[in-house]
């Protein structure tokens, strides 16, 4: 059998494989009306309930505004910060707070199993791990200014951590 120079067999060189002729491709459907129809008939106002005369204007709120969830409706519980020029860890009745160069990372407490800490290799740095259920785990690491203040951050941290894992062993 005889081979061209590429080593294909049949002699000639391999040639563009055949094209299928040129068919327009179809739009999308017909292009979309102009304007949306008109709206309708909108509901008559409901007159508001009269009110004693107050010192401003018009009909009082219907319902004071409630607190809103989050923060507010958090329960209380002991609290730690600590904060460097770049980087944070906030410890709180929500959860743990990571935050470094501007990006946080939160964890609600429900979504932890437990929260490490040691001192950092490296100067007067206090490393926070935060584990998952899964086993994952992230760290933050926050420089204090010097050994006392690395060491008064542990004595706080401890308790307030204590408090809040209390009774987590088994998750």
């Amino acid at each position: 059998m005889e081979q061209n120079q590429a080593g294909h067999p049949g002699g000639g060189a391999p040639g563009p494989y055949p094209q299928p002729p040129y068919q327009p491709r179809q739009g999308f459907g017909p292009p979309p009306p102009a304007f949306a129809p008109a709206p309708g008939p909108f509901p008559a106002p409901v007159p508001a309930p009269a009110t004693a005369p107050g010192p401003f204007p018009g009909p009082a709120p219907a319902t004071a505004p409630g607190p809103f969830p989050g923060p507010a409706s958090v329960p209380a519980g002991p609290d730690f910060l600590a904060t460097d020029p770049r980087n944070a860890v906030v410890v709180d009745a929500q959860g743990v707070s990571l935050e470094r160069d501007g990006a946080t990372a939160d964890f609600p407490w429900q979504d932890i199993r437990t929260v490490h800490c040691k001192p950092g290799t490296w100067g007067h740095v206090l490393t926070v791990a935060v584990v998952l259920p899964d086993g994952r785990f992230f760290e933050g690491a926050v420089t204090a200014r010097d050994q006392a203040k690395l060491q008064e951050w542990f004595a706080e941290l401890a308790p307030v951590l204590a408090h809040y894992l209390a009774g987590r062993a088994g998750r």
